[in-house]
């Protein structure tokens, strides 16, 4: 098998203040493939964010890479200087973001600022560079392009601000896409028209994409794995079809159960008892524990790494191979 495209190998994120340094991640560990969706889920404050941020090197100050390591086609990406990080960001990893109006300039047409992405990262006159904008906000979904690319982000609706962005972050024909919650600000039908086109886009150009999100039904459209995060670690991970129908980890089955089922009655969802921990009031042991309804003695004394659990792994004494579940 070839090497991943992304390897997230033990990172950590701290945020140093003055009462305090408080761990916003600790210990995330997974891996994209080439061509691959990864899912990243969970409630706010999970650090589901954070750890896109992390990977695309532009981590609020003072947050800070504390440990661990990031590679990207085998070579390590979280400590190179800032303009070697900004052309990898720019050239082979692609962002877009849950507002596009964070990631367009209001002063300037939609066709300089792709002009100039294009232009910064590929060798192309202005003439060829203008051919690629064009040929991009047709890719998609933009009509007439040709008269689009002059105009200015206010005169574009939320959705098509949102194509946009996809089309900034495809300019230069990056490897990997970070999408943090790329659809939550659009309504259900465009929702539903971003996500096939980021499944079109990534299958014809042949990209990875990390999507980060809180929808699990997002993920079950789109993604082929998924990571579960609570409180700064990963709970879960493992394939979509699995850790949707069969999840392993006592959190992933409370997220799973509070999705409403079409053609199902019920008076009352079901819902996860409590609220995800502040990072300076992280629970020894599991960090789900008070909420866990299947909680034992060992869960708030020792922290669980990623354990098999089928076909998926979870980071649950449920499934310890010593036998000492309880």
């Amino acid at each position: 098998m070839s090497a991943p495209l992304l390897e997230v190998d033990r990172l950590r994120v701290e945020f140093p203040g003055r009462h305090g340094t408080l761990r916003a991640l600790d210990g995330i560990s997974f891996d994209i493939a080439a061509g691959e969706i990864l899912g990243v889920v969970g409630e706010s404050g999970a650090g589901k964010s954070l750890t896109g941020s992390a990977i695309i090197g532009l981590l609020d100050p003072p947050g800070r890479i504390a440990g661990g390591q990031i590679r990207f086609e085998g070579r390590r990406i979280d400590n190179l200087p800032h303009e070697q990080m900004r052309r990898i960001r720019g050239r082979s990893i692609g962002a877009i973001f849950q507002d596009p109006l964070t990631s367009l300039n209001p002063l300037y047409t939609i066709g300089r600022q792709l002009i100039e992405t294009i232009q910064t990262h590929l060798p192309l006159s202005a003439a060829d560079a203008r051919r690629r904008a064009v040929s991009l906000l047709e890719e998609t979904g933009i009509q007439a392009a040709e008269q689009r690319l002059d105009q200015y982000p206010h005169q574009f609706s939320g959705g098509m601000r949102q194509r946009v962005v996809i089309a900034l972050a495809l300019a230069a024909e990056p490897k990997l896409i970070v999408a943090d919650e790329p659809t939550t600000a659009l309504d259900v039908s465009i929702q539903a028209q971003i996500i096939l086109l980021l499944k079109r886009l990534c299958r014809e150009h042949g990209a990875a994409v990390m999507l980060v999100t809180h929808d699990m039904g997002v993920i079950a459209e789109t993604c082929d794995r998924v990571v579960v995060m609570y409180a700064g670690r990963i709970a879960e991970i493992g394939p979509v079809e699995q850790v949707i129908h069969r999840p392993a980890h006592p959190y992933t089955v409370g997220l799973m159960g509070s999705i409403p089922v079409m053609g199902e009655s019920r008076e009352r969802l079901l819902q996860i008892d409590g609220s995800m921990p502040r990072l300076n009031a992280i629970p020894s042991g599991c960090a789900y524990h008070p909420r866990c309804p299947q909680a034992f003695a060992r869960c708030s004394i020792e922290r669980p790494e990623l354990l098999d659990a089928g076909t998926t792994q979870a980071a649950c004494w449920l499934h310890a191979p010593d036998g000492a579940a309880r």
